[in-house]
């Protein structure tokens, strides 16, 4: 790794401790060690030489309830961009994303598709109108089913900055080579951007994940390291229970065999260049 290389994690959750002023869903999905507040992510990302953090609204803890995310990116603006998740089929959440945007620094939009199933549906495409409007990056989060979809969206909005959420879910075993695939094919869409966050969701053993280390670099040379991010899948004791927070960045540092150059662009520059073109 290259000495004092700018390191952004482009993929956190956060989930606030005080469940009366941010109110959790029925069920929600906890963190076993419950450390997984804003404050944890910033001790993870400071013991890790990370400089900046992409927070992603946490849909599996508050749905569509904004309001941790909103406020922490305001709370933190010197090292969060917030990503906020909105209804597609509601209405109102046009005038939402305009104004966490112009109010709240919300620099991101998590899409998934109407309540139809359908990315490719008249609310997810006002929502992405909106969204390069006001200047932010689009995270669709979906599986290879709507690779189609996906296409024909990005071809519609050619000036919209995309980042494709965990690669549509690469994994190893028998869907591993038809979902990469579709991953591939979907690189010829230059506003499309890889994040390399599925090595240890996608992999069946623990660090450093090696099964799952071709396929990213199949990912990384289609899409040229300049269009690829890392993400560390905070808290990683839910998300990524067989992959620790810093073994997750150590095999983008030290363990995928990829020039420093990449490295580069992969851990710092590529995200700095969609959220955080204030960083030194």
């Amino acid at each position: 790794m290259v000495p004092d290389m700018l390191i952004i994690d482009t993929h956190a959750h956060i989930y606030a401790k005080d469940e009366k002023k941010y109110p959790v869903i029925e069920k929600p999905l906890r963190p076993p060690s419950g450390k997984a507040t804003v404050e944890d992510l910033h001790v993870a990302v400071k013991a890790n030489g990370v400089r900046a953090v992409c927070a992603i609204q946490t849909t599996t803890f508050y749905r569509f309830d904004n309001r941790y995310i909103l406020d922490s990116a305001v709370a933190h603006p010197d090292w969060i961009a917030g990503v906020c998740t909105l209804d597609p089929d509601n209405p109102e959440s046009l005038k939402m994303l305009a104004e966490y945007a112009k109010k709240f620094r919300i620099r991101g939009m998590r899409s998934i598709p109407a309540k139809d199933g359908r990315l490719d549906h008249p609310g997810v495409r006002a929502l992405w109108k909106t969204a390069l409007d006001n200047n932010l990056v689009i995270n669709v989060l979906v599986g290879r089913e709507k690779a189609p979809q996906v296409d024909r969206m990005l071809a519609d909005f050619p000036k919209l900055r995309v980042v494709l959420d965990h690669c549509m879910n690469i994994k190893a075993g028998p869907e591993l080579v038809p979902i990469l695939e579709d991953v591939l094919k979907l690189s010829r869409r230059k506003n499309l951007h890889a994040k390399l966050t599925f090595i240890p969701t996608g992999s069946m053993s623990g660090y450093p994940c090696a099964d799952m280390h071709g396929p990213c670099l199949k990912v990384i040379e289609a899409y040229g390291p300049e269009r690829c991010i890392w993400g560390s899948d905070f808290p990683n004791d839910l998300w990524t229970p067989k992959v620790s927070y810093a073994e997750h960045l150590r095999i983008f540092t030290k363990d995928l065999p990829v020039k420093d150059s990449a490295r580069e662009q992969i851990l710092g520059a590529t995200a700095k260049r969609l959220w955080f073109p204030q960083l030194a």
